[in-house]
């Protein structure tokens, strides 16, 4: 695949952006593998599904009551979550305070992949910790497949919120990707999101950035 040089993109972002040193601040870096193990399974539980709620949503006002449903839903442990039952889950969407009943019942489907995660990696941490940025793309495939509620662009941000090392597709960065010629409309298809994957790759094994801060470069070269 023949791409510009991701050096031209991140002149280009800066011209946009007062120049190297201003655009330097404002990309993203993964946290370590060593940070990533630390963080416990209801965390990891408790921002998914703050992002499930989010989709489409305001954000803000689902923030505001994420306590509420950190209490609602046993804290997130993955364990009490996945015994819960649809009688459990709509009190305590109703105690949340958003009472979508689809996105609530996602949270136990999500929690009982989270347990087989933890199984086989001894944490849900280990298995993200554990996945290579060089197949982010397969990472987002095998959640979407697995998980519940879980395409788009809402496990991309998740992963990105936790420190894991990826990119997410929103508009601008789709943009940047036609304008590349990696791919001629926003990548669905299974030919189209390796592609992105393979450019993303080739960024990186050039630049040695992380997937996530080139993924900001290519936003910010938009405009």
């Amino acid at each position: 695949m023949a791409l510009r040089p991701l050096a031209e993109i991140e002149r280009i972002a800066g011209t946009h952006h007062g120049g190297a040193d201003a655009l330097e601040a404002l990309l993203p870096q993964p946290a370590s593998e060593t940070d990533l193990v630390r963080i416990l399974d209801p965390q990891w539980l408790s921002t998914l599904s703050r992002c499930v709620f989010s989709a489409g949503f305001n954000w803000k006002v689902v923030q505001s009551k994420w306590p509420c449903f950190e209490a609602a839903f046993h804290g997130f442990d993955p364990g009490p979550c996945s015994m819960m039952t649809d009688e459990e889950i709509e009190a305590a969407a109703q105690a949340g305070g958003i009472p979508h009943m689809a996105k609530a019942l996602s949270v136990r489907e999500n929690a009982v992949l989270f347990r087989e995660l933890s199984d086989g990696a001894g944490s849900a941490a280990q298995f993200f910790a554990q996945s290579p940025s060089s197949d982010f793309a397969g990472l987002l495939t095998f959640l979407k497949k697995r998980g519940n509620r879980l395409g788009g662009t809402t496990p991309q941000y998740f992963l990105r919120s936790m420190g894991v090392d990826g990119y997410v597709l929103t508009e601008d960065v789709v943009k940047a990707l036609i304008r590349e010629g990696v791919v001629d409309k926003a990548p669905t298809s299974a030919k189209a999101l390796s592609a992105t994957q393979d450019a993303f790759n080739i960024w990186a094994k050039e630049s040695g950035r992380p997937l996530m801060a080139i993924s900001r470069l290519l936003a910010l070269s938009v405009g």
